[in-house]
C-alpha cells in the first residue's frame, strides 16, 4: 500500500493516511542464526513427539541436549515457528472481531466418501539455512493430499491459493475443517467456502486430535523428507516435497486404506488382494483409529 516513489505524497504522510506505524515501512527482517535454526530444528522434531511440551518443558529437553538456552529465547523461537503446547490454558487472547470462530463439526460424524470432508493445516518446514511454512488441504477419508503451498511468511495468501487450486482440481466437498489459526478465520479464506455452501468446521482451542490425520502426514513428511535431505534452498524443498507427496498419494499403501493408495481410495479402486471395503467398514476403521 506505500509507494516509496510518490514525490507529491511522502512516507510519512502515507503512513498517517493509512493509519501504519512508519517504521514498519523501512524495517528489514533479519535472517535467524546457524544457531538458531539448529535450536528451532530440535524444537520441532520434539514438537512433534511431545505436542504437550510448552517453553519450559521445552528448555529443559534443550538444556539435556547441551544447548544453554533460557525460557525467553525458546518462546520467542516457538512463536516464530507457530508452535504452541496442546493442553488447556486460559483465554488471554481477544478474538480479532471480524474473524467469526466456527463450531467443530465432525464429532460422532460417520465420514464414508470422498469429498465429504476436507481439512488443511500448516506446518513449520525448517531447511539447511532458514525455514518455510507449508500449508496442505487433504481429503479427511482417503487420506489424499489434494494442494499444497509454501510460503515464507504466515500470512493467509497462501492457504487461499491452495484453497483455490484444490477446488479448482478437485470439486466441492461438504465440509472444510481448520484450525483457529488466523489464515482460516480470516473472511477472505471463509468468504471463498461460503460462497460455494461449504460448511466450515473448526477444532476446539487446544485440540489438535481434531485434525489427527493432518497431524499424521506432517510428522511422516518431516521424518521421511525433510529432516532426511536438509534441503538448503527454496526451490529445492519444492522439488522434494513434489516427489514425496506424489509418492504418498500414488504409492504408498494405508492400513486404514486396506492396502490401498490415497490415490486408489479416492478414484474407489479395488483393494490389492480383494474387493474395496464398504464405506461402514472403512468408517469404522476410521472411528478406531481417531479412538485411538
Amino acid at each position: 500500500m506505500i509507494d516509496p516513489k510518490r514525490a507529491r505524497l511522502p512516507i510519512i504522510r502515507q503512513c498517517t493516511l493509512l493509519r501504519l506505524n512508519r517504521s514498519g515501512v523501512y524495517y528489514r527482517s533479519v535472517p535467524q542464526s546457524e544457531a538458531n535454526l539448529e535450536l528451532m530444528r530440535l524444537i520441532d522434531a520434539q514438537f512433534l513427539e511431545r505436542p504437550y511440551y510448552g517453553s519450559r518443558q521445552m528448555t529443559w529437553h534443550l538444556r539435556r541436549l547441551g544447548h544453554e538456552v533460557g525460557r525467553k529465547r525458546v518462546r520467542r523461537l516457538m512463536a516464530i515457528m507457530g508452535l504452541r503446547a496442546i493442553y488447556q490454558k486460559p483465554r488471554t487472547s481477544v478474538p480479532h472481531p471480524e474473524h467469526r470462530k466456527y463450531p467443530y463439526l465432525l464429532r460422532d460424524l460417520v465420514i464414508d466418501r470422498p469429498n465429504q470432508v476436507w481439512c488443511s493445516d500448516i506446518t513449520y518446514i525448517p531447511m539447511k539455512r532458514g525455514f518455510l511454512y507449508l500449508v496442505a488441504i487433504m481429503d479427511w477419508f482417503t487420506r489424499k493430499v489434494l494442494s499444497w503451498r509454501l510460503s515464507n511468511t504466515m500470512d493467509a495468501e497462501f492457504c487461499i491459493e491452495a484453497l483455490r487450486d484444490a477446488l479448482m482440481r478437485y470439486g466441492t466437498p461438504e465440509i472444510f475443517n481448520t484450525d483457529q489459526g488466523s489464515q482460516f478465520t480470516t473472511p477472505r479464506f471463509t468468504g471463498i467456502l461460503e460462497e460455494r455452501q461449504i460448511r466450515i468446521s473448526m477444532d476446539g482451542r487446544g485440540r489438535w486430535l481434531d485434525n489427527v490425520f493432518i497431524e499424521r502426514l506432517w510428522r511422516s513428511l518431516k521424518y521421511e523428507c525433510v529432516y532426511l535431505h536438509a534441503f538448503e534452498t527454496g526451490s529445492e524443498l519444492r522439488v522434494g516435497l513434489t516427489k514425496w507427496i506424489t509418492h504418498y498419494n500414488g504409492q504408498r499403501p494405508h492400513t486404514a486404506l486396506a492396502g490401498r493408495t490415497p490415490d486408489e481410495a479416492y478414484h474407489g479402486a479395488p483393494t490389492p488382494s480383494g474387493p474395496a471395503l464398504t464405506p461402514d467398514q472403512m468408517a469404522n476403521s476410521n472411528a478406531v483409529r481417531m479412538a485411538a
